[in-house]
């Protein structure tokens, strides 16, 4: 069989998973956040935090309870990271330096994973285990809340209560997060991924000399930085390594991991508004979105033209022959379509137009299907624009789900589209423009534009995968990347949990002969052209300076 049939088959196959697991997780999702009850484990957590989850919450209370803890984890992180020399399990690594351990903490609390390090030369058993991967775990679980947070806005009216975000947070991860990640690091180890806490091993090579390898609770981690649309990586090569990735099925598997909380809970927002059809809706926008990217990203590099690239075969550079091209292409428009950030080849060697694939993925906002909870509450923002576009055009006020968009809704979602772009574009003119920056770059020139474009493109959008040629570890970098992390994460919070508070207010819009059908596949087209024209037409003039220059040439 040959290469481009079978990518075509392991497509089919993904699909096929995710349509097979889609309602039965879409409904355990909306019964968890929806019902009564409390789990033994979970009181003990509540008393333990001293919270009260029967406590309904309006947007502003909420909204500290989501920096509160974030604010939290940040520094037990940064500390963790700072006090590593001294921990047990360091395997003789130092503390990390200041600078570094501020991004890195910012990276993982706030679901971005950026490594501006080596893992297996930086970070000892403690820190991966006790900081890194739980952060994994309630970073993905905040992002639900929020989303979930926001559709109790369209379910909800005449309040401005939007539930509990302890309560939410705690089950997320008892009830969604653990049990689904158990399996998952199960399934990984059985097919040959790395879990125990070994130290440092002497490898010998087969072209002499010897390398150092270390182990560590690989799989575990592999598994929820997958199912959280985290993406960092245990090692430095990320989902390129064989002890995170050993096989095909495995990469398959990882990529069905990435997408499949983010899809279902389309179905999630349906049963919560008591509109299944609504959730479709969603559903067949960002399909349609992924499907395209994936096709467009197969065809750009099995599309060869240059003379070695015949010879191969496919654009195979930097790319892992155990994967080939299928598999690269469909996990790296996954991971960029996400918030997930980790990588099974390394972008930069991707042709020109491939790499601008990835960068345009994220720049739409990472809502096909977009991160645990960020691609939802994403995409109804979408949904909120498009509504009010539609309204415009036939002069009528515009409704969603039974609430009225009036200017104040709209200011909040407009304001949430321009807020990661400014920070792209800025922190990448400056970066262009300051003497210094430009010295990490590999590559002068189209790429190395593209290498620093990338870079707070996936850190705005709290993406965390890099370009694989930008030397990032640098104090300028460190800093500037995670603050657009950090506010490319925590401002949209602010307007989605404002927005849901403001709709939870309203009493419901009667259905009448002139409401738009928000169900119907007409404004899943639009909402589609929404994403593609508002948003990605932003980012044009950019990506024309980069990935664009450089397929053209």
């Amino acid at each position: 069989m040959g290469p481009v049939p079978a990518a075509v088959l392991q497509l089919l196959a993904l699909i096929g998973a995710l349509a097979l697991v889609h309602v039965p997780l879409g409904n355990h999702m909306a019964r968890v956040y929806s019902s009564d009850r409390h789990l033994r484990v979970e009181r003990w957590i509540y008393k333990g935090i001293g919270a009260d989850p029967d406590t309904e919450m309006r947007w502003p209370a909420y909204l500290r309870g989501v920096l509160a803890f974030s604010v939290a984890g940040v520094l037990f992180l940064y500390l963790l990271q700072r006090l590593q020399g001294i921990l047990p399990g360091s395997l003789g690594f130092s503390s990390v330096n200041p600078a570094q351990s501020f991004n890195t903490a910012v990276s993982f609390v706030t679901n971005t994973n950026w490594q501006s390090y080596y893992g297996e030369q930086t970070m000892g058993h403690v820190v991966q285990t006790a900081g890194l991967a739980v952060q994994n775990f309630v970073s993905a679980a905040v992002g639900i809340a929020v989303a979930v947070a926001l559709v109790r806005g369209f379910a909800r009216s005449r309040t401005g209560e939007l539930g509990n975000f302890w309560a939410d947070l705690v089950r997320g991860t008892v009830r969604i997060l653990v049990p689904v990640a158990a399996v998952a690091a199960v399934v990984l180890v059985a097919c040959g991924a790395v879990q125990n806490f070994s130290g440092i091993h002497e490898v010998g090579q087969f072209i002499g000399g010897s390398q150092q390898w270390n182990g560590g609770a690989v799989a575990s981690q592999e598994a929820i930085k997958e199912l959280g649309t985290n993406g960092g990586g245990y090692f430095n090569a990320n989902s390129a390594h064989p002890f995170e990735n050993p096989t095909p099925f495995t990469n398959l598997f990882e990529i069905f991991l990435i997408l499949v909380i983010p899809f279902a809970l389309t179905r999630t927002f349906g049963v919560l508004v008591g509109s299944v059809r609504q959730g479709y809706a969603i559903l067949t926008a960002m399909g349609a979105i992924w499907l395209g990217f994936t096709a467009l990203m197969m065809w750009t590099e099995f599309a060869h033209h240059e003379g070695a690239l015949q010879i191969a075969g496919a654009s195979m550079e930097g790319k892992e022959v155990r994967f080939g091209v299928g598999g690269s292409s469909i996990f790296a428009v996954a991971t960029t379509l996400t918030s997930t950030g980790a990588v099974d080849s390394f972008h930069s060697s991707f042709t020109g137009f491939g790499g601008g694939i990835t960068m345009l993925s994220m720049m739409l906002g990472e809502i096909a299907p977009g991160g645990t909870g960020s691609g939802l509450y994403g995409m109804l923002i979408i949904a909120v624009i498009a509504v009010f576009i539609a309204g415009l055009m036939v002069g009528r006020t515009p409704e969603y789900l039974g609430k009225k968009i009036g200017s104040r809704e709209i200011k909040l979602a407009a304001v949430y589209i321009l807020i990661t772009p400014a920070l792209v574009l800025i922190l990448t003119a400056f970066s262009m423009a300051l003497p210094t920056p430009p010295n990490s770059m590999l590559n002068p020139g189209a790429h190395g534009f593209s290498e620093v474009l990338y870079a707070f493109t996936s850190a705005a959008n709290n993406n965390g995968s890099a370009f694989a040629g930008l030397n990032a570890n640098t104090d300028w970098f460190n800093t500037m990347t995670g603050l657009a992390m950090l506010l490319g994460r925590f401002l949209p919070m602010v307007l989605v949990l404002a927005l849901a508070g403001s709709l939870a207010e309203q009493k419901p819009v009667p259905v009448t002969a002139g409401t738009l059908r928000t169900e119907k596949p007409m404004f899943t087209g639009l909402l589609v052209g929404a994403v593609l024209i508002i948003v990605g037409l932003t980012y044009f003039p950019a990506l024309a300076l980069g990935p664009l220059a450089e397929g053209l040439a």
